[in-house]
This record gives structure tokens, sequence and C-alpha cells, in this order.
């Protein structure tokens, strides 16, 4: 009898040792499987379980969230959501998560470790850590002025603070409310495609994600190029630039839209926008300097991010002369997001150094505690010191008595540069109205705000558009708000 029990005892044994090896089976070796199982909502329900962090502008949360009382609790909700969307993104209990939504995930959702004082202690337990916050740089202002010019046009806007890098205004429209992707419900899909399906594209970033011909705008990289080279030292003298230009090796005449350009000194060229002036100087400066002092202002960079990915702006390098004329001028393969733009104008405002732009001022917990704050972005060199004074000259000029009259601003310094970019196929699609400047109160020690702006379709007769009648109105509206605040 006793061995029975014995046996017994043994084979009871083994099924539970049996049950201990594939539970442990499935929780430690299978686990990643199961997790990532789409039939598996655990993670979805534990997602979702509680509040999402706040994304903050000025101090003032411009995200929220909602009790729905179903299996996924918690929905995103939005303040102002067509205004922020290019800085917040999307979160979606369906379709995932965009721009700052989706870069600081970890820290908005509460799974990241740095949130937690204790986290041996959490796992523990298995409690949740409550999501933390993201403080941005924006200026509530400029970004409402940004929007606000904007208006129904297809278009960008991207502001910077020259010498630290922080990002003031980031505005893409036509927008969207983020809001209706934020359930799981039959509107939700409803939303999706019709946002997807609508022809002005209305989730594209514009002023990050989309690229496009700098136009005249390009020639502060040229005439930065052409001083750096030494190819310019006397900004009054005479460039012995030809009217019309024959583009090297070609029988191509490249043109002016305004008089006076043939021999134009670089002031007078910079402020009436020569063509031709422009096209000879990068061709005297050559592929090579050209391509360093692009690269310098960040042309041709794979790697920014802010934190989200920003398209990376492109100045070719494989051209023969007459395709660097055109380059040299913004146009060709020469591709700019605003944002970049808005980079190449801060260069120019801080004296020729260039800080790498930035979105997230610091990150806190639930509580307020601050987990991170930004510390001194990396610096380049864009250009020599006294080729930025000599850039800022010209610029003032263009606002002072140029084509860019219309940024002018009482009690404030403006430099800007306008922009007219064609685009399409023989150049017939509407021209792009581009503007870039910066603006410095009489009672500030430095420039206080650099701005890029871009209007795709500029609602007047083609040889009407501008960037000095369509895009400058629109920067001065966030250089005066970015000043009075």
């Amino acid at each position: 009898m006793t061995r029975h029990i014995r046996c017994a005892a043994a084979f009871c044994a083994l099924l539970l040792a049996a049950l201990l090896v594939n539970a442990a089976r499935i929780q430690i070796v299978q686990a990643r499987a199961y997790d990532g199982n789409p039939a598996n909502r655990r993670p979805d329900i534990t997602r979702y379980a509680q509040p999402r962090g706040d994304i903050l502008v000025g101090g003032r949360p411009v995200t929220g969230s909602k009790d729905t009382g179903e299996h996924l609790r918690y929905e995103r909700t939005y303040r102002h959501g067509p205004l922020y969307a290019p800085v917040t993104g999307f979160a979606s209990q369906v379709y995932g998560t965009t721009f700052l939504e989706h870069a600081e995930d970890g820290v908005l959702s509460g799974t990241d470790p740095a949130l937690s004082p204790l986290p041996l202690w959490h796992d523990v337990t298995r409690a949740r850590t409550p999501g933390g916050d993201v403080v941005t740089t924006l200026d509530a202002a400029a970004q409402q002025a940004a929007f606000r010019g904007l208006g129904h046009r297809k278009g960008a806007v991207a502001a910077i603070e020259p010498a630290t890098g922080r990002i003031l205004a980031l505005v893409s429209t036509p927008s969207y409310d983020p809001e209706a992707l934020s359930g799981n419900g039959p509107a939700v899909l409803r939303s999706w495609l019709g946002l997807n399906e609508d022809p002005d594209k209305p989730m594209l970033n514009r002023a990050v994600r989309q690229t496009y011909p700098p136009g005249s705008t390009f020639k502060v990289v040229t005439a930065a190029a052409a001083l750096d080279a030494g190819v310019i030292t006397d900004l009054d003298e005479p460039t012995r630039s030809p009217d019309p230009y024959t583009l090297p090796g070609t029988v191509t005449a490249l043109r002016n839209e305004s008089a006076g350009c043939r021999n134009a000194s670089l002031r007078q060229a910079f402020e009436r926008s020569c063509n031709t002036v422009f096209a000879k100087l990068g061709v005297d400066v050559g592929v090579t300097a050209m391509a360093a002092t692009a690269h310098a202002f960040g042309f041709n960079d794979t790697r920014l991010r802010v934190p989200f990915p920003v398209a990376h702006s492109t100045f070719d390098t494989s051209v023969d002369r007459a395709q660097l004329a055109l380059s040299s001028i913004g146009q060709y393969n020469t591709r700019a997001t605003p944002l970049q733009m808005a980079m190449v104008s801060a260069a120019v405002a801080n004296g020729g150094q260039l800080r790498q732009p930035y979105l997230v001022e610091r990150i806190t917990t639930s509580r307020g505690g601050t987990v991170f704050t930004a510390g001194a972005r990396p610096l380049s060199q864009a250009m020599h010191p006294l080729t930025a004074t000599r850039l800022r000259e010209l610029m003032r000029n263009v606002v002072e008595h140029g084509t860019g009259t219309n940024a002018a601003i009482p009690g404030a310094t403006v430099g800007g540069k306008t922009g007219t970019a064609q685009h399409g196929v023989d150049n017939l699609g509407t021209p792009y109205a581009w503007f870039v400047s910066w603006a410095q109160g009489d009672h500030d020690l430095e420039p206080k705000v650099a701005v890029a702006v871009v209007v795709e379709d500029a609602a007047a007769h083609r040889r009407d558009i501008s960037g000095g009648g369509m895009a400058a109105p629109i920067a001065r509206a966030v250089m005066r708000a970015v000043l009075r605040s």
C-alpha cells in the first residue's frame, strides 16, 4: 500500500513539475510571442487603463484624456486640435501615434523608466506609473499668429529663437483635428479614410515633412558662400554679371524679374533678387564650396530630430555648372523644409552660429517633478561672423527699401529675404511664395526670432505672386507676436 502511495505522490510531483515547466515556457520563453499576438488585448487594455500625460504650451495643456467606460477606457482629447496638430500629432487606439505623441510616447503613457523612482517595486506590485507631461518650447501667441496668417491657404510656418534653437511656432495648413482619430468606433474609420483621401493632405506636416524649392530665399546661402570664399569682398562692388546670363555649357538664357541687375553689386542684387547675379556667383564659388556652406546650414543632414524626424533638405552635389547655377538660386534639385529655411535665417541672426532646433523644453512627472530639461543644443558655425554681419545688413536693406517692406515692424529691426519658387512640369505650377526673416526689438540685445513662411497656393494671378506680398505679412505677424511676448 505504501509503495502505491509513493508512486502516486511521485506521479503527482511529476505532473506539478510539468505544469511549472509549461507555465515557465509560456510566461518566459513565449511571452513576447503572446504579447505581440493581435488576438491578445491585454496590452491595449493596460495601455488605455489610465489617463495619458499631457503636452503643454505656455504652461497650459493642449491635450487631455476622457473616461469612456469601455475596455479601452481612456481616449485622447485635444484643445485647439488643428492649431497644434503639426506638433502633437495624434494618439489613436486604432492607428497608433505620430509626432510628439509618438516621440514621447514612453513619457506620456507612463512606461518610461525615468518616471518611476522605484521601478523594481512597480514590477513586483504590477502598479502603473502615471503618465508624465511634455513641456514644449512653443510660443502660443506666435503659433496662433502663424495659423491665422495662413488661414485657408496651403502652406507652413516655422519660427526659431536664434540664440537657443527653441522652436517657437510650427504650423501647417490645411490642418485637422487629431481627436477625430482618438477612439476606435466607426466614426474613427470614416475620419481616417476622409483625411487620407483629401487631396489637400491635411495630415501632411508641411513645416517639417515637406520639402520645396526654396527659390530666392536660398540666395542667403549663396551670398554666405560667396562672402566666405572671398569671391565677394565688397558689398557695393559691381559683380560683372551679364543680363541675361547664359547658363554654362548651354544656350539657355537666365533672366530676371526686375531691372537693373546687369553688373549689379551684391547689395543691389540681394535687394532686387537678381537671378543672374546669384547664378553666376554659385558657379564662381564652385560646387565644393557651395555644398560645404549648404551643409553647414543643415542641408543634406539626415539625422535632424526635434525630437521627431525632419525630412532632410537637399543641395545636389553631383551637378554640372549649369545645374549648379540653377541650384544656387534655389531651383533645380535644391529642396528645403520651412524649418530648414528658418534655420538659415536663425544662423544669420545669431552671428553665423547655428543652434540645433528643438521642441521639448522639459519632461515632468504627473506631480510636476522635472525628469529632463533641455540643455545646450549642438552648435555649428554656418559662416564666418563677419559674413553674418554683412548678411544681416543685406537682409535689413530688403525690408527697409527692397522687396520685403511688408515685414517691417515699428520699434524693431527686421531683416528678410523674399522668394518665388518655380515648380511643376515646365515650371507651370503655381509658384510658391517664400519669406525668411529675423527680428530684434529696439530694446533687445539680440534677435529674438527667425521665421520661414511658404505659401503653396497664393490666391493671385501668377505674375502677381511674390514672397513679399503673400508670405511677408504672415512672417511679420509671427515676429510681432514673439517680440510682444
